[in-house]
C-alpha cells in the first residue's frame, strides 16, 4: 500500500478513536482541515480522503458552509 495510505489511516484512526472516547461527541464540530493538517502532519488532500471515508461509514456529517460534525446516532 502507498505511504499515504497510512496516513489517511491514522487521520481515520485518530478521529474515530476520538468520537468513540467522547472527545468529539455527538453534534461536535470537527477542527478545520487546517487545524487536523498540522495536528497529524497530513497534507489537505489527505485531510479531504479521510474525512469522505469518515462520511461515508456515517461516522460524520457535513453542513454546507458550516463544517463537519459528529452524526447523532
Amino acid at each position: 500500500m502507498p505511504p499515504a495510505y497510512s496516513k489517511i489511516q491514522q487521520l481515520i484512526d485518530g478521529v474515530t478513536s476520538r468520537i468513540e472516547s467522547g472527545d468529539y461527541p455527538p453534534g461536535a464540530k470537527l477542527p478545520s482541515g487546517r487545524e487536523l493538517c498540522q495536528e497529524y502532519g497530513v497534507s489537505m488532500q489527505t485531510v479531504r480522503t479521510a474525512i469522505e471515508r469518515l462520511k461515508a461509514a456515517r461516522l460524520i456529517e457535513s453542513v454546507p458552509g458550516g463544517g463537519y460534525y459528529v452524526r447523532r446516532r
